[in-house]
């Protein structure tokens, strides 16, 4: 594959009533992915709507430093198709960055860097479609096809204008949403009182920054993180921070080379064939492969302490682990009041603080009001949630010939590697695989040395066909 895809050509005119093959609805990184794998396949007719005005990735986290915790290969192609022209490091080579990168040495690339590299993939590549809210998806089994209604909206997010395409197929990537813990959910939700998800911690920290005294609630990579920034922004001696954690420990994340096998196809097979209610039982147990933090952060925020302590005393910010948060209220009209718990000790007492951060994470975001009519077909699992096949699809209804593919939705089916960006170029090459009954993208038969069951893989399962060997990639014909 050659050129480059500064200058892309312009997608086709296609009318509303005549249906794609794929509809893509949301585009973070997976949806990006599966749109950028999509964009070579030839006869291939795909549109992703997004109803944000433009691609940004977690905007709120983009602290200056921070990295990704996957290497750099694990962008929005190259674990598929190292050829792609929509690459991390062709996005260097546009950028004419890529002897800056290569001297640097960097396999873990700041994550403003991969905004921006996504932002580079979204600006150029056709078929997307900005400010597009989708409202509802219908199967219609007169065409044998999926109704999509949506509205177009403005750039202040104001309804413009509504209409209705049709697909065969639909992909949803509609993302996570940041969590509020139950017991602070009025205060974040009231606009005066200083309680924010990290998620928007960069838009107010200029604001927090000023406040007296701020407590971070969290134990993942984005609570140590926004600490540790918070602790470079304060004076030494007047700290006047408080990190609390439900965890029993601020334990950094399982990132030994083995374990990190837990985010690879093998290991997805392997979890997507165990019984549900074994499943159930392995994510809680595996938070630390995905909710620990950093060493080198972790380090960073020792040193940091640390180096307040050259002179004397101790700097006046308290690490308390093994607390969770019973109840909050307001004091006074802005002040917040925390009633905690040490579940080790058995012991409570109450915080009063100025301004609260929740680096408290993100869940699925739930399916249910969009595929309000696709209920009747949904088939569900003995906790209620859709089920989804080792194909990425949600299981339906016989009568739904057209298949609807999940990304990051799944991970009670396919564990803790639904969220990995590692993932996503696999994930996204399975389903166009899947979709065109073809292998544009030919899978790894195996990806790990460990072996998760008794039955051990046994290399490759069928021989390697001609275009395989000669390394080329089987294209959709028109």
């Amino acid at each position: 594959m050659s050129g480059t895809p500064d200058t892309p050509t312009p997608p086709p005119t296609t009318p509303d009533h005549h249906p794609r093959d794929l509809v893509g609805v949301g585009i973070g990184p997976f949806n990006l992915s599966l749109a950028a794998l999509a964009h070579p396949l030839d006869g291939l007719d795909t549109a992703f709507y997004e109803q944000r005005p433009a691609f940004h990735w977690h905007p709120g986290l983009l602290i200056d430093g921070a990295t990704l915790q996957v290497p750099f290969l694990a962008d929005l192609v190259t674990l598929a198709d190292p050829t792609n022209p929509w690459s991390f490091l062709n996005y260097l080579k546009t950028r004419e960055r890529l002897y800056p990168f290569y001297f640097a040495e960097h396999f873990h690339i700041h994550r403003a860097e991969y905004d921006a590299y996504c932002r580079w993939v979204s600006d150029n590549l056709p078929h997307l479609h900005y400010n597009h809210q989708i409202d509802a998806i219908r199967w219609n089994p007169e065409r044998a096809v999926f109704d999509i209604d949506y509205t177009q909206l403005d750039r202040d997010g104001e309804a413009e204008a509504v209409g209705r395409t049709h697909a065969r197929n639909i992909a949803l990537g509609i993302g996570t949403a940041p969590h509020v813990p139950e017991p602070l959910k009025p205060l974040a939700d009231a606009p005066t009182v200083p309680v924010i998800h990290a998620a928007d911690y960069l838009l107010h920290r200029d604001r927090f920054l000023t406040a007296d005294h701020i407590t971070v609630i969290g134990s993942g990579q984005s609570g140590a993180e926004v600490f540790l920034d918070l602790l470079r922004h304060r004076p030494a001696g007047a700290e006047k921070l408080h990190w609390l954690t439900r965890t029993p420990a601020f334990a950094p994340m399982e990132y030994s080379k083995l374990g990190l096998e837990h985010f690879t196809p093998d290991y997805t097979h392997y979890f997507h064939a165990l019984p549900e209610t074994v499943r159930d039982r392995l994510v809680p147990s595996q938070w630390q492969l995905h909710k620990g933090i950093d060493t080198d952060t972790i380090a960073a925020i020792h040193d940091e302490l640390y180096r307040r302590t050259l002179h004397g005393g101790w700097p006046d910010a308290v690490l308390t682990p093994g607390v969770h948060v019973r109840t909050a209220g307001r004091v006074a009209t802005t002040r917040v009041e925390l009633h905690l718990e040490h579940v080790e000790q058995g012991t409570r007492s109450r915080l009063t603080t100025d301004a609260v951060i929740l680096a408290t994470g993100y869940r699925e975001r739930p399916l249910d009001r969009l595929l309000a009519a696709l209920d009747p077909y949904l088939r569900r699992d003995a906790s209620d949630r859709p089920r989804v096949d080792e194909h990425h699809r949600l299981v339906l209804d016989p009568t739904v010939t057209g298949h609807l593919y999940v990304q990051n939705a799944e991970r009670h089916t396919h564990g803790v590697g639904a969220p990995d960006l590692g993932l996503a170029a696999w994930r996204a090459a399975r389903i166009l695989n899947h979709l065109t009954g073809t292998t544009p993208y030919p899978q790894p038969q195996r990806t790990a040395f460990t072996h998760f069951g008794l039955t051990p893989p046994t290399g490759r399962a069928t021989p390697r066909t001609p275009a395989e060997q000669r390394g080329t990639l089987v294209r959709l014909k028109n």
